[in-house]
């Protein structure tokens, strides 16, 4: 089965991302992975890639198409994936379904994890991160004043960047200009399967709920 994970940054799509990629034995692909295992194969798009990144250029939709192929095509995804993070543009979308077309990737879906943006905001602004043992918490899950709940560490606990307040509404305003257009082209073109899941609830519902849509869509 090929899965194509979409929501909104915070709706949960890395968590549930890595729990039906251990259920369903299939990778978990993100464009972090596609990018840094060009590069690391040292293949000629790779060199391409290595050499914009060196300038702190932007990798341009075509390559990107063209990096996404190659790992699609490789042995890692050959009983399928879950694609994170691509496309995530209407041009993308093109360059995306001309590879669906050249390869048969006929048993695809997308799966959206909705959860409304006030939400998501909550969810982000409230996030802290322990520069000890890397994980991320909410500030519900802090019982005692700067101290990790995963590790114990005090004094470890940060805001991460990208988690402010300013920032998350900058990420959810891109999300609706840039991204979220590709749920209402998929209803117009049905080419895949859209699968949508309430993402606002515990990781283990939302999980069930998934593996449920995914054994009607695989029907």
């Amino acid at each position: 089965m090929e899965i194509v994970i979409f929501g909104a940054p915070g709706a949960g799509k890395g968590t549930q991302a890595k729990i039906i990629s251990q259920k369903l034995s299939i990778p978990h692909i993100s464009t972090g992975d596609i990018l840094r295992s060009a590069v690391a194969a040292g293949t000629e798009l790779g060199k391409q890639v290595e050499g914009i990144m060196a300038r702190g250029e932007l990798v341009s939709d075509e390559l990107m198409a063209k990096l996404v192929e190659e790992m699609l095509e490789s042995d890692k995804c050959k009983n399928g994936f879950i694609l994170d993070g691509y496309p995530r543009t209407l041009n993308q979308v093109q360059f995306f379904e001309e590879i669906r077309r050249k390869h048969n990737l006929n048993n695809s879906c997308l799966l959206n994890i909705q959860v409304d943006f006030e939400v998501i905001f909550k969810r982000l602004t409230s996030r802290m991160l322990c520069l000890n043992c890397n994980a991320i918490v909410t500030e519900s899950e802090i019982k005692t004043e700067n101290t990790c709940p995963k590790c114990g560490s005090v004094g470890t606990l940060i805001k991460r960047k990208d988690d402010t307040p300013e920032v998350v509404e900058k990420r959810l305003a891109v999300y609706k200009e840039s991204t979220e257009p590709i749920l209402n082209y998929y209803s117009e073109n049905p080419t895949l399967t859209v699968i949508n899941v309430n993402g606002d609830q515990p990781v283990e519902n939302v999980t069930s709920d998934i593996m449920k849509n995914l054994e009607v869509c695989n029907k």
